[in-house]
């Protein structure tokens, strides 16, 4: 068994649990991460995919109390059909989008220099979006989005296709440039999350099958439970944080780092692979 490999699978399993759900770009995250620990190659753009999915089983742990209440109520309640139908509506554009150009991007973009510019230019636009008025909000409640809301947001999630985007940053503040309030957005991204990446995690593993093997069990069983443990930690926080406070932060944590890449780059401090 080889066990630094199973430090940096626990190394990833943790970048991928802390930043999946916040505004900061997780894949971005994880190709840096990847860079400084040489973790990298065709396998661990699957591991990093795959570990996604103990990120949902976070998420799902979360929220299972309305999840539960949907599927009991699906048969009867129009609520809870509206909501079921608003998230595969949300989902659907991404599916298309992955299948029809997923492979030319990752073979293209997943690079740092793409990263750290996409982590700044996705600053900017948080920051635009929280000095919008509190008037500009119309939808509180998952509960009260349209599938025309739902479909807005499916295509904002289309964006994080480009790495560094962040699929939580362009859901969350996507939905919020549409009219969702903070608590709302979050929320529907934290649900649409579930499909999307347990889609991507599946389709990803059984496509390349033929590079995995027994032997990476251990690898991708490390990765995932630390993913888990660290969404667990994060989303709790992160739902108690935007009770009383705004994405800023992160907005100038993106763009801080991003400079921060892009300079080590340049100058050659840090020889980031894949530029």
């Amino acid at each position: 068994m080889d066990i630094v490999l199973l430090v940096k699978a626990a190394v990833m399993g943790v970048v991928e649990g802390l930043t999946e759900f916040l505004p900061i770009s997780s894949t971005g995250h994880l190709i840096l991460a990847g860079a400084l620990l040489g973790f990298e190659g065709e396998k661990a753009k699957v591991f990093d995919i795959a570990i996604q999915t103990g990120a949902i089983f976070a998420v799902i742990l979360v929220y299972w109390q309305k999840i539960r209440s949907t599927l009991v109520e699906l048969p009867t309640s129009r609520q809870a059909q509206r909501f079921a139908l608003n998230v595969f509506i949300g989902f659907l554009p991404a599916v298309v989008l992955a299948l029809a150009f997923g492979k030319l991007i990752q073979a293209h973009l997943f690079t740092p220099i793409v990263v750290a510019t996409t982590f700044i230019l996705g600053g900017f636009v948080i920051l635009w979006a929280e000095r919008r008025p509190a008037t500009s909000v119309r939808v509180h409640s998952v509960d009260d989005m349209t599938p025309m809301d739902a479909l807005k947001v499916g295509l904002a999630q289309c964006l994080a296709m480009v790495p560094g985007t962040s699929r939580s940053g362009a859901t969350i503040i996507g939905g919020m440039l549409l009219g969702l309030s903070r608590k709302a957005a979050t929320d529907f991204s934290f649900f649409l999350a579930m499909p999307t990446l347990i889609g991507a995690g599946v389709y990803s593993l059984y496509k390349q099958r033929a590079l995995l093997s027994a032997a990476d069990i251990p690898m991708f069983a490390v990765g995932l439970l630390f993913s888990f443990i660290s969404a667990w930690l994060c989303v709790r926080w992160l739902l108690r944080y935007i009770s009383s406070n705004s994405f800023v932060p992160f907005a100038w944590y993106r763009i801080v780092f991003g400079i921060v890449v892009l300079v080590t780059a340049w100058t050659g401090v840090i020889a980031w692979h894949g530029e």
